[in-house]
């Protein structure tokens, strides 16, 4: 899988671990649909991702993986653009969105409490 090189620079750091802490438990719908949650875990792992790569990753048919990015994108919880290359058609590129990263952290910490023994 290529992931784009531009990785968070704060993964693991204080800074970006306090940011994760900040955010509080809310459960999203949204989000909590399989498909959508696993594409947020991996655009959280990465600062952007091109649509065929988070494609392979998933595991998920082109229609789907454009449907469930669709339904992100349109909750501003994803940002989609297309750029040109030298050779062939344009590719798409995805990543979260600073609301998308608090909405999938602030329901990992739900869904952490709500399995919480």
């Amino acid at each position: 899988m290529a992931i784009a090189e531009k990785e968070i620079p704060d993964r693991g750091k204080p800074a970006a671990d306090a940011r994760a802490q900040s955010v509080k438990p809310a459960f999203d719908e949204l989000i909590h649909s399989p498909n959508r949650l696993r594409i947020c875990a991996a655009l959280a792992a990465v600062a952007e991702i091109e649509f065929a790569d988070l494609e392979a990753a998933i595991g998920i048919t082109t229609q789907l993986m454009s449907k469930q990015l669709k339904l992100l994108s349109d909750a501003c919880y994803v940002t989609l653009e297309k750029r040109p290359e030298k050779v062939g058609r344009p590719r798409t590129w995805a990543a979260l969105t600073d609301a998308g990263r608090r909405a999938y952290l602030g329901h990992i910490k739900a869904l952490r409490e709500i399995t919480r023994v």
